[in-house]
């Protein structure tokens, strides 16, 4: 009887043994399984077509490098380029979201942020002061001398307005008093009156000012508006007149496109500025400016540039208070906000 229940008892140990066994067989066939089918992390993002858009002159020019890879296929997304000669041309279709990424001069970029109700931001300054005045003589040697003269500026409540108005102020002068400004030539038109000698002082952007130069040796830069603004602000702010501007929605549907975008483009200004000659042929081959000989002289003094939006805040916070003050519809009627800026 004793020896009965022993073996039992053995067999009933050894089957729970071999039970054990099993449930710790399937429990590691279980967890086996579980590791085989997570999930992989995505190691390479699809590429996005992107349209961008920019003006011709220097707020194209910082873009050729970034233009010749696109073409060849080697740039982190496919972009769409589009080149207006004009900001007009380009604000309908910012405001319908047809373009996702574009070059504009800094006031109209918080006109249209203004203007859509926030759906616009400021992703980088890429072009800081670009005017000068011409002269045909040797008169002016500071903004005091344009007392009792007649200085032509493009573009009644254009920023160039706003920047002469501002430096003749401080100099202590009065528009259409102790000075006139005329406003009735645009950007070409006023460059041919000046190399004709037709007009004698004029304020004009690059290239147009390089331009002017190479056809009439006899015209002089008079002065150097962004050395101006620079003594009346004190040295502490630079004179920012070209922004990049991108779609509030698409900044936040695509950051990391957005930000490549960005980096690309930072490498393109910095290729632009060291490698003169070879970014002239740029400009010349995608239609920014006519020839690459005029390209070669106006880069250098383009103040083509790449300045994240935060960091240029603070001068475009002075700039932008200076255009309000003079005019509050130069810049939408309002002041930037904290939403204006786009922070990566």
């Amino acid at each position: 009887m004793r020896k009965a229940m022993l073996v039992f008892m053995i067999l009933i140990s050894v089957l729970t043994v071999i039970a054990c066994a099993k449930t710790n067989d399937k429990t590691i066939e279980t967890t086996e399984v579980v590791v085989t089918e997570a999930p992989t992390t995505e190691t390479s993002a699809e590429k996005i077509d992107i349209n961008v858009a920019a003006l011709i002159g220097p707020t194209g020019m910082g873009m050729v490098e970034l233009m010749e890879k696109n073409e060849a296929g080697e740039t982190a997304n496919r972009y769409n380029f589009e080149l207006a000669s004009t900001p007009d041309a380009l604000v309908g279709k910012v405001i319908s979201g047809e373009l996702d990424i574009i070059a504009v001069p800094t006031n109209l970029a918080l006109v249209l942020y203004n203007r859509t109700e926030g759906n616009i931001k400021l992703a980088a300054v890429n072009t800081l002061g670009v005017l000068y005045v011409l002269e045909n003589g040797d008169e002016i040697q500071s903004v005091a001398d344009l007392s009792g003269k007649t200085i032509h500026v493009s573009g009644k409540g254009a920023v160039p307005d706003f920047v002469a108005q501002t430096l003749i102020k401080d100099a202590g002068l009065v528009v259409d008093q102790t000075v006139t400004m005329d406003y009735a030539l645009e950007h070409a038109d006023l460059a041919t009156a000046m190399v004709s000698g037709d007009v004698k002082i004029g304020m004009l952007p690059q290239p147009h000012v390089t331009a002017a130069l190479m056809r009439n040796p006899d015209l002089r830069v008079a002065l150097d508006v962004t050395a101006e603004w620079r003594r009346v602000s004190g040295g502490s702010e630079e004179l920012m007149m070209g922004a990049i501007i991108v779609q509030k929605a698409f900044a936040e549907a695509h950051p990391a496109a957005l930000n490549a975008f960005l980096d690309e483009y930072k490498a393109s200004v910095a290729f632009v500025n060291q490698n003169v000659a070879d970014a002239a042929g740029l400009i010349e081959k995608y239609g920014i400016l006519p020839n690459a000989a005029i390209a070669e002289k106006a880069i250098p003094l383009s103040n083509i540039v790449y300045i994240d939006a935060m960091e240029a805040k603070p001068s475009l916070e002075a700039f932008f208070k200076i255009l309000f003050d003079l005019e509050p519809k130069s810049v939408g009627g309002k002041l930037a906000d904290e939403g204006f800026y786009y922070n990566r």
